[in-house]
């Protein structure tokens, strides 16, 4: 089988296009060498995949006949990825901003509900904060007229 069909197959792409583009990128090899869509997969084969900038590494254990279930993958393929690619994924995803970057669009639902509370409690506070700090202005000027 083609090493597109067999990556689509065995669901590491979602469409077979995009399969064919990521071998053409270079993002894809068996053993040590880059490989064209056309190259074709043996049983035992060792799979090398660069995707979202980890290397996946899997070995072929059958050859699937068409499209597998999500449930049948483990039939036909085994990971043997390191952990360390994982734990650098799984650190990736943690140092991301969950929000987008400031000016990138219209504020979310839960953004609008944020700032909402954000002025709701900061409003208040700051008419303590002035009333503490002018204290009675009316007095003082008055004093300040008489003199």
């Amino acid at each position: 089988m083609r090493i597109d069909k067999f990556l689509w197959s065995i669901r590491f792409y979602k469409t077979r296009t995009i399969s064919t583009e990521e071998i053409k990128k270079n993002r894809v090899s068996i053993g040590e060498s880059v490989v064209k869509s056309s190259k074709e997969v043996k049983e035992g084969d060792v799979i090398k995949i660069r995707k979202n900038q980890i290397d996946y590494k899997i070995k072929v254990i059958q050859i699937p006949k068409s499209r597998l279930g999500a449930k049948l993958v483990p039939l036909y393929i085994k990971d043997v990825t390191d952990k360390e690619q994982y734990e650098l994924l799984k650190m990736r995803k943690m140092s991301q901003d969950y929000y987008r970057n400031r000016g990138e669009g219209r504020p979310t639902k839960k953004d609008r509900r944020d700032m909402d509370d954000y002025v709701e409690n900061d409003v208040a506070a700051d008419f303590t904060y002035w009333d503490d700090f002018f204290g009675e202005t009316g007095d003082d000027s008055e004093s300040e007229n008489e003199n």
